[in-house]
């Protein structure tokens, strides 16, 4: 292991790649080169879905592989194996339990149960740093727009929302009961500020001795650096611990479309450019006030993953303080995660797992954001092939 952070390199894919073997790394390579075809995955999620619904085996080549790719397994104990290979190489593994769209109250108590029992698989265990969770995942997307929009709500809702509070008050309890760090994630704009409220709450209750509960920032917003800094004077006035992880933010072709139906201004940033400050100065901020804030950089981005190495530096932590962590989903950027694992940096992996059909959204997503010019399918093909030649295997 290298104990000079200043020899750090992301260009490393002998290391970004240990883990794979020849075969493993060779159907990455295919599965990139496909996923770098606009056409190809603006018509594959309705090609698959229609071989869903009609019954075609298509189950059993999406599991071998972009599911493969991109999720730990159907269920928490498909996972294991992939967990204990990260964890062999110093990474940890954040469980995702990706269903998403479900809308009835049986899907949300299900969720719940879910996630706490990734919870209790965290309490003590070293290969599981944090444990995640989505609010829609726990209610209703409607229900949250109107709350958000502070629209009055019949008694029935009063209850539904009673409930879905009462969901993740229990969650977080027990998070804390377990001392298991615990991720919000961020969603888009029109419900966020409801889920603000609710994790602002868990915050003041759980996060007095420690940082158990973490919020999401979303740094592709153009309002999201004042929040986080509000965030904070809100957290020191009240005398909690503040827990956030630092985005650039999944949401943005669907917050720009939705701006400019409704006529409002769009919360996105104007350019990538102005994202790219936004995230580097929230790190600065964060930590200069790391007595108070706990930091999760959850980035694929080479330049803000150096500069936190280099802030770290600056301020005199060392690269396995617990209040600092990077994150990666799994499938991308390994040459930032392993990289920075190898230079002694607290890095854990987001792993999803699921149904296959359920976390096909997820799936989807992933394609999308990699086809797109700010994504990474050419990136991560030049790291694959540049290994490949590396390992004198033709790709």
């Amino acid at each position: 292991m290298q104990n000079n952070s200043t020899s750090l390199s992301f260009d490393n894919t002998e290391l970004a790649f240990k883990l794979k073997t020849n075969a493993e790394l060779k159907q990455s390579y295919f599965l990139f080169k496909a996923i770098g075809y606009n056409w190809l995955v603006k018509v594959g999620p309705p090609l698959v879905n229609f071989a869903f619904n009609s019954g075609l085996p298509v189950k059993g080549i999406i599991k071998k592989t972009v599911f493969k790719q991109f999720c730990g397994g159907e269920s928490m104990d498909e996972c294991e194996h992939t967990m204990n290979r990260l964890y062999s190489k110093g990474v940890g593994t954040i469980l995702d339990y990706s269903v998403e769209g479900e809308e009835k109250e049986e899907n949300f108590e299900a969720t719940k149960q879910e996630t706490i029992a990734t919870i209790n698989k965290a309490k003590g265990n070293s290969q599981i740093p944090f444990c995640v969770f989505k609010v829609t995942g726990l209610a209703r997307f409607d229900l949250l727009a109107k709350v958000n929009a502070n629209e009055s709500l019949t008694a029935a809702e009063e209850s539904e929302f009673a409930r879905v509070k009462n969901r993740i008050y229990e969650i977080c309890k027990l998070a804390y009961a377990n001392q298991v760090r615990l991720f919000i994630d961020a969603e888009e704009s029109w419900i966020q500020d409801a889920i603000d409220a609710i994790v602002q709450e868990m915050m003041m209750e759980f996060n007095k001795q420690s940082c158990i509960v973490y919020n999401t920032i979303q740094l592709y917003r153009h309002d999201r650096l004042q929040y986080l800094k509000e965030s904070y004077a809100h957290a020191e006035q009240y005398h909690y611990y503040y827990g956030v992880k630092l985005v650039r933010g999944a949401y943005m072709e669907k917050e720009r479309l939705r701006a400019d139906q409704m006529g409002y201004k769009s919360p996105i940033q104007p350019d990538k450019a102005s994202s790219d400050r936004d995230y580097d100065e929230a790190l600065k901020f964060c930590l200069q006030h790391i007595e108070r804030i706990s930091i999760c950089a959850g980035s694929h981005n080479e330049h803000s993953s150096m500069l936190l190495t280099k802030l770290m530096q600056q301020y005199g932590i060392s690269p396995n303080d617990k209040r600092i962590y990077f994150s990666q989903l799994y499938g991308m950027s390994d040459h930032i995660s392993f990289n920075l694992s190898d230079a002694g940096y607290n890095v854990a992996k987001y792993l999803p797992y699921g149904p296959v059909k359920s976390v096909l959204p997820y799936l989807f997503r992933r394609a999308a954001e990699n086809t797109s010019v700010k994504g990474q399918a050419g990136r991560e093909l030049t790291l694959i092939t540049n290994e490949l030649k590396r390992r004198r295997i033709k790709g």
